[in-house]
């Protein structure tokens, strides 16, 4: 049987949370609302896009830790994008159909169009909402 690969990520020690998901450092050059991260490490993006491959042919995964929710979603959005990139014959268009991906809303836990319902938390606030959706969007740039 083939391994499920897991986030390395599971001491969350003075990381944020919001949804019951850790808000990870990122490897960034650019001020927002993720932790910056040291350019020589690993980071949650790194692990998606590594872990790809294996973990997309699973359709259970077990949870070992908070960071494998980011992990899960992170490796469900770079579906979506490689399916917008399907039709596309050029690098301008491919480029035009990410640029758009990106520009539109991402769904927070207890909104329509969350994919995983019951996977995350509920937000308790409408801030905690708000840091949720703007981390995934700046996450999901990394891609």
């Amino acid at each position: 049987m083939e391994k499920v690969y897991h986030s390395s990520f599971v001491n969350e020690d003075g990381v944020s949370r919001a949804c019951g998901c850790p808000l990870l450092p990122l490897k960034s050059h650019i001020k927002g609302p993720a932790p910056v991260s040291d350019q020589d490490t690993t980071d949650i993006v790194d692990e998606a896009i590594t872990f790809f491959r294996a973990n997309v042919f699973f359709r259970n995964f077990d949870i070992k830790s908070p960071a494998d929710k980011l992990l899960i979603y992170l490796t469900f959005y770079i579906n979506i994008a490689l399916k917008r990139l399907e039709g596309c014959r050029t690098l301008a268009e491919g480029t035009k159909a990410i640029i758009n991906l990106g520009l539109e809303k991402v769904p927070v836990p207890g909104e329509s169009g969350f994919p995983f319902p019951g996977l995350f938390s509920l937000p308790q606030s409408h801030d905690e909402a708000g840091e949720s959706c703007h981390y995934y969007s700046f996450t999901f740039m990394f891609l």
